[in-house]
Protein backbone atom coordinates (compact mmCIF):
# COMPACT_ATOMS: atom_id res chain seq x y z
CA UNK A 1 0.00 0.00 0.00
CA UNK A 2 1.12 3.71 -0.57
CA UNK A 3 1.40 5.30 2.54
CA UNK A 4 2.98 8.96 3.90
CA UNK A 5 5.31 9.34 6.54
CA UNK A 6 8.62 10.17 7.89
CA UNK A 7 12.13 8.58 8.15
CA UNK A 8 13.76 10.48 10.87
CA UNK A 9 13.15 13.27 13.23
CA UNK A 10 12.92 16.86 11.79
CA UNK A 11 11.44 19.13 9.32
CA UNK A 12 9.39 18.63 6.22
CA UNK A 13 12.29 17.41 4.94
CA UNK A 14 12.05 14.35 6.59
CA UNK A 15 8.50 13.34 4.71
CA UNK A 16 8.12 11.14 1.89
CA UNK A 17 5.66 8.21 0.66
CA UNK A 18 6.18 4.80 1.43
CA UNK A 19 5.63 1.47 -0.23
CA UNK A 20 4.88 -1.00 2.60
CA UNK A 21 2.66 -4.18 2.95
CA UNK A 22 -0.94 -4.19 4.62
CA UNK A 23 -1.02 -4.54 7.83
CA UNK A 24 -2.55 -7.08 9.28
CA UNK A 25 -4.92 -6.93 12.44
CA UNK A 26 -4.50 -8.38 16.13
CA UNK A 27 -6.31 -9.09 18.52
CA UNK A 28 -9.24 -7.13 18.73
CA UNK A 29 -8.49 -4.81 16.05
CA UNK A 30 -9.24 -4.04 12.78
CA UNK A 31 -8.13 -3.34 9.48
CA UNK A 32 -9.95 -0.57 7.62
CA UNK A 33 -9.24 1.30 3.77
CA UNK A 34 -8.92 4.53 4.46
CA UNK A 35 -11.28 7.09 3.24
CA UNK A 36 -10.38 9.98 5.16
CA UNK A 37 -7.72 11.48 7.40
CA UNK A 38 -7.79 14.32 9.65
CA UNK A 39 -4.74 16.57 9.75
CA UNK A 40 -3.67 17.95 12.98
CA UNK A 41 -0.86 19.97 14.60
CA UNK A 42 0.12 17.17 16.65
CA UNK A 43 1.13 15.35 13.57
CA UNK A 44 4.02 17.36 12.35
CA UNK A 45 5.01 17.57 16.29
CA UNK A 46 5.47 13.88 15.94
CA UNK A 47 7.54 14.17 13.23
CA UNK A 48 9.55 16.98 14.48
CA UNK A 49 10.82 15.10 17.75
CA UNK A 50 8.85 17.11 19.62
CA UNK A 51 6.57 14.34 21.11
CA UNK A 52 9.03 11.01 21.22
CA UNK A 53 8.99 10.89 24.89
CA UNK A 54 5.27 10.59 25.06
CA UNK A 55 4.48 8.70 21.89
CA UNK A 56 6.26 5.30 20.95
CA UNK A 57 7.33 6.05 17.39
CA UNK A 58 9.45 2.99 15.04
CA UNK A 59 10.62 4.49 12.19
CA UNK A 60 9.78 5.66 9.33
CA UNK A 61 6.75 6.09 10.96
CA UNK A 62 3.16 6.84 8.80
CA UNK A 63 2.08 10.06 9.61
CA UNK A 64 -2.30 10.72 11.11
CA UNK A 65 -3.94 9.39 14.09
CA UNK A 66 -7.76 9.94 13.13
CA UNK A 67 -9.10 8.48 10.11
CA UNK A 68 -12.49 6.79 8.54
CA UNK A 69 -13.15 4.04 6.49
CA UNK A 70 -14.46 0.67 5.73
CA UNK A 71 -13.62 -2.14 7.69
CA UNK A 72 -12.05 -5.38 5.28
CA UNK A 73 -11.01 -7.28 7.83
CA UNK A 74 -11.50 -7.97 11.26
CA UNK A 75 -8.80 -9.52 13.60
CA UNK A 76 -10.24 -12.11 16.47
CA UNK A 77 -11.88 -11.68 19.59
CA UNK A 78 -13.28 -8.92 17.62
CA UNK A 79 -17.45 -8.35 18.45
CA UNK A 80 -19.49 -6.20 17.16
CA UNK A 81 -17.83 -5.19 14.03
CA UNK A 82 -18.17 -6.77 10.33
CA UNK A 83 -16.09 -6.26 7.22
CA UNK A 84 -18.07 -3.18 5.00
CA UNK A 85 -18.82 -1.72 7.97
CA UNK A 86 -18.28 2.23 8.03
CA UNK A 87 -16.48 3.49 11.37
CA UNK A 88 -13.75 5.85 12.17
CA UNK A 89 -11.38 6.32 14.98
CA UNK A 90 -7.73 6.69 16.40
CA UNK A 91 -5.22 4.39 14.75
CA UNK A 92 -3.54 2.18 17.15
CA UNK A 93 0.15 2.30 18.25
CA UNK A 94 2.34 1.73 15.28
CA UNK A 95 -0.20 2.58 12.39
CA UNK A 96 -0.69 5.91 10.67
CA UNK A 97 -3.12 7.50 8.96
CA UNK A 98 -2.08 8.96 5.75
CA UNK A 99 -2.43 5.71 3.94
CA UNK A 100 -4.42 3.23 1.90
CA UNK A 101 -4.95 1.26 5.13
CA UNK A 102 -4.78 1.26 8.05
CA UNK A 103 -5.09 -0.52 11.97
CA UNK A 104 -7.61 0.38 14.31
CA UNK A 105 -8.58 -0.89 18.23
CA UNK A 106 -12.08 -1.76 17.93
CA UNK A 107 -12.27 -0.34 21.93
CA UNK A 108 -11.25 3.19 19.85
CA UNK A 109 -13.32 2.57 16.83
CA UNK A 110 -17.05 3.81 16.28
CA UNK A 111 -19.86 3.27 13.73
CA UNK A 112 -20.30 6.07 11.44
CA UNK A 113 -23.82 7.39 11.07
CA UNK A 114 -25.18 6.99 7.26
CA UNK A 115 -25.83 10.89 7.24
CA UNK A 116 -22.19 11.77 8.36
CA UNK A 117 -19.47 11.94 5.67
CA UNK A 118 -16.10 10.01 6.09
CA UNK A 119 -14.52 13.68 6.07
CA UNK A 120 -16.54 15.08 8.93
CA UNK A 121 -15.96 11.77 11.00
CA UNK A 122 -12.69 12.04 10.05
CA UNK A 123 -12.15 15.10 12.63
CA UNK A 124 -13.77 13.56 15.78
CA UNK A 125 -11.06 11.34 17.07
CA UNK A 126 -8.66 13.94 17.54
CA UNK A 127 -9.58 17.29 17.39
CA UNK A 128 -13.96 17.23 18.49
CA UNK A 129 -12.79 14.59 20.78
CA UNK A 130 -10.09 17.05 22.88
CA UNK A 131 -12.89 19.83 22.56
CA UNK A 132 -15.57 17.50 24.29
CA UNK A 133 -13.36 15.56 26.87
CA UNK A 134 -11.82 19.71 27.80
CA UNK A 135 -15.46 20.43 28.07
CA UNK A 136 -16.10 17.57 31.04
CA UNK A 137 -13.73 18.04 32.91
CA UNK A 138 -14.48 21.59 33.33
CA UNK A 139 -17.86 21.20 33.88
CA UNK A 140 -19.10 24.49 33.98
CA UNK A 141 -22.81 25.35 34.30
CA UNK A 142 -25.29 27.22 31.99
CA UNK A 143 -24.56 30.95 31.75
CA UNK A 144 -20.93 30.69 32.43
CA UNK A 145 -18.37 32.22 30.77
CA UNK A 146 -15.87 30.38 28.98
CA UNK A 147 -12.70 31.88 27.66
CA UNK A 148 -10.52 29.27 24.74
CA UNK A 149 -7.04 30.22 23.69
CA UNK A 150 -6.77 29.87 20.17
CA UNK A 151 -9.92 29.30 19.08
CA UNK A 152 -10.01 29.37 15.20
CA UNK A 153 -8.27 25.91 14.95
CA UNK A 154 -10.58 22.53 14.89
CA UNK A 155 -10.70 22.24 18.53
CA UNK A 156 -11.47 25.26 19.38
CA UNK A 157 -13.92 25.95 17.13
CA UNK A 158 -15.49 22.62 18.15
CA UNK A 159 -15.28 23.90 22.12
CA UNK A 160 -17.31 26.53 20.94
CA UNK A 161 -20.09 24.83 19.48
CA UNK A 162 -20.00 22.63 21.65
CA UNK A 163 -20.23 25.12 24.91
CA UNK A 164 -23.00 26.90 23.05
CA UNK A 165 -25.01 23.84 23.08
CA UNK A 166 -24.60 23.50 26.28
CA UNK A 167 -26.24 27.40 27.22
CA UNK A 168 -22.15 28.55 28.29
CA UNK A 169 -21.11 32.14 26.76
CA UNK A 170 -17.52 31.67 24.61
CA UNK A 171 -15.37 33.86 24.41
CA UNK A 172 -12.87 33.12 21.09
CA UNK A 173 -9.19 34.34 21.15
CA UNK A 174 -8.10 34.02 17.63
CA UNK A 175 -6.51 36.25 14.92
CA UNK A 176 -7.97 38.73 13.15
CA UNK A 177 -8.84 36.61 9.86
CA UNK A 178 -10.49 34.06 11.93
CA UNK A 179 -12.85 36.79 13.19
CA UNK A 180 -16.00 36.23 11.20
CA UNK A 181 -15.23 32.35 11.52
CA UNK A 182 -15.89 32.59 15.69
CA UNK A 183 -18.26 35.37 15.47
CA UNK A 184 -20.56 32.80 13.41
CA UNK A 185 -20.18 30.57 16.34
CA UNK A 186 -21.80 32.18 18.77
CA UNK A 187 -18.93 33.17 20.35
CA UNK A 188 -17.31 37.04 21.45
CA UNK A 189 -14.22 37.59 19.01
CA UNK A 190 -11.41 38.98 20.81
CA UNK A 191 -8.08 39.14 18.40
CA UNK A 192 -5.10 37.96 19.92
CA UNK A 193 -1.81 39.48 20.97
CA UNK A 194 0.03 40.93 23.70
CA UNK A 195 -3.12 43.07 25.24
CA UNK A 196 -5.68 40.90 24.10
CA UNK A 197 -6.69 40.79 27.72
CA UNK A 198 -7.59 44.86 27.57
CA UNK A 199 -10.93 43.29 25.72
CA UNK A 200 -12.28 40.81 27.83
CA UNK A 201 -14.80 42.73 29.21
CA UNK A 202 -15.55 40.47 31.96
CA UNK A 203 -13.97 37.82 34.11
CA UNK A 204 -14.32 34.65 32.83
CA UNK A 205 -15.48 31.34 34.89
CA UNK A 206 -13.26 28.68 32.96
CA UNK A 207 -10.20 28.54 30.16
CA UNK A 208 -9.70 25.99 27.66
CA UNK A 209 -6.12 26.91 26.60
CA UNK A 210 -4.70 26.08 23.04
CA UNK A 211 -1.65 28.02 23.10
CA UNK A 212 0.26 28.37 25.97
CA UNK A 213 2.52 30.51 27.46
CA UNK A 214 2.13 34.45 27.78
CA UNK A 215 -1.44 34.34 26.19
CA UNK A 216 -2.33 31.88 29.55
CA UNK A 217 -0.45 33.77 32.14
CA UNK A 218 -2.06 36.81 31.26
CA UNK A 219 -5.83 35.27 30.80
CA UNK A 220 -5.72 33.28 34.33
CA UNK A 221 -5.27 37.04 35.99
CA UNK A 222 -9.26 37.44 34.29
CA UNK A 223 -10.59 34.20 36.05
CA UNK A 224 -13.34 34.08 39.10
CA UNK A 225 -12.31 32.83 42.11
CA UNK A 226 -11.52 28.86 42.18
CA UNK A 227 -12.36 28.82 37.97
CA UNK A 228 -10.97 25.93 35.85
CA UNK A 229 -8.29 25.63 33.12
CA UNK A 230 -7.72 23.32 30.94
CA UNK A 231 -4.49 23.20 28.23
CA UNK A 232 -3.81 21.75 25.70
CA UNK A 233 -0.34 23.40 24.60
CA UNK A 234 1.04 23.97 28.43
CA UNK A 235 -0.21 21.64 30.94
CA UNK A 236 2.90 22.20 33.31
CA UNK A 237 1.87 25.73 33.57
CA UNK A 238 -1.77 25.30 33.63
CA UNK A 239 -0.88 22.86 36.72
CA UNK A 240 1.12 25.98 38.06
CA UNK A 241 -2.17 27.98 37.40
CA UNK A 242 -4.47 25.03 39.71
CA UNK A 243 -5.46 23.53 36.56
CA UNK A 244 -4.34 20.54 34.12
CA UNK A 245 -3.91 19.23 30.79
CA UNK A 246 -6.77 17.34 28.74
CA UNK A 247 -7.95 13.79 30.08
CA UNK A 248 -8.57 12.09 26.89
CA UNK A 249 -11.38 9.55 26.95
CA UNK A 250 -10.81 7.44 22.91
CA UNK A 251 -13.59 5.09 23.94
CA UNK A 252 -15.88 3.74 21.61
CA UNK A 253 -18.91 5.16 23.34
CA UNK A 254 -16.82 8.52 23.37
CA UNK A 255 -16.68 8.46 19.94
CA UNK A 256 -20.16 7.40 19.21
CA UNK A 257 -21.62 10.15 21.39
CA UNK A 258 -19.45 12.82 19.05
CA UNK A 259 -20.84 11.66 15.78
CA UNK A 260 -24.52 11.98 16.91
CA UNK A 261 -23.51 15.59 18.03
CA UNK A 262 -22.34 16.32 14.33
CA UNK A 263 -25.95 13.86 13.22
CA UNK A 264 -28.12 16.14 15.14
CA UNK A 265 -26.33 19.32 13.80
CA UNK A 266 -24.96 20.38 17.24
CA UNK A 267 -21.65 19.80 16.13
CA UNK A 268 -20.58 20.92 12.47
CA UNK A 269 -17.05 20.39 11.83
CA UNK A 270 -15.54 22.80 9.27
CA UNK A 271 -13.04 21.46 7.10
CA UNK A 272 -11.92 24.64 5.28
CA UNK A 273 -10.08 22.35 2.92
CA UNK A 274 -9.09 18.55 1.61
CA UNK A 275 -6.05 17.25 -0.19
CA UNK A 276 -6.19 14.20 -2.20
CA UNK A 277 -3.51 11.52 -0.43
CA UNK A 278 -0.47 12.45 -3.31
CA UNK A 279 -0.43 15.83 -1.76
CA UNK A 280 -0.26 14.64 1.71
CA UNK A 281 2.39 16.83 2.18
CA UNK A 282 0.66 20.04 1.30
CA UNK A 283 -2.00 18.97 3.89
CA UNK A 284 0.42 19.08 7.06
CA UNK A 285 1.99 22.22 5.64
CA UNK A 286 -0.79 24.28 5.98
CA UNK A 287 -1.78 23.00 9.70
CA UNK A 288 1.95 23.51 10.43
CA UNK A 289 1.48 27.08 9.03
CA UNK A 290 -1.04 27.83 11.95
CA UNK A 291 -3.29 29.55 9.91
CA UNK A 292 -5.72 26.90 8.59
CA UNK A 293 -9.24 27.99 9.80
CA UNK A 294 -11.24 24.55 10.84
CA UNK A 295 -10.11 21.01 9.52
CA UNK A 296 -7.55 19.84 7.12
CA UNK A 297 -8.26 16.39 5.81
CA UNK A 298 -6.60 14.21 3.76
CA UNK A 299 -8.71 12.07 1.28
CA UNK A 300 -8.00 8.61 0.31
CA UNK A 301 -10.33 6.72 -1.50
Amino acid sequence: MIAYGFSEYGGPETEYFLDIPIPDPGQGQLLIAVHAAGVNPADWKVRSGNRKDTVQTQLPAVLGREVAGTVVQVGTHTDGFSVGDEVFGSTAAGHGGYAQYTVLNAANTAVKPESVSFAAAATLPVAAGTAYDALDQLALHKKDTLLVLGAGGGVGSAALQLARADGISTIGVASARKKDWVNSLGATFVESGESFTDSVDRPVDGIFDLVGGDTLRAAAAHTTPGAPIISVADPVLAASLGGSGVARDRSAAAFTRLAELVASGVLRPHIESTFPLERAGEALAAVESGHATGKVVVEVS
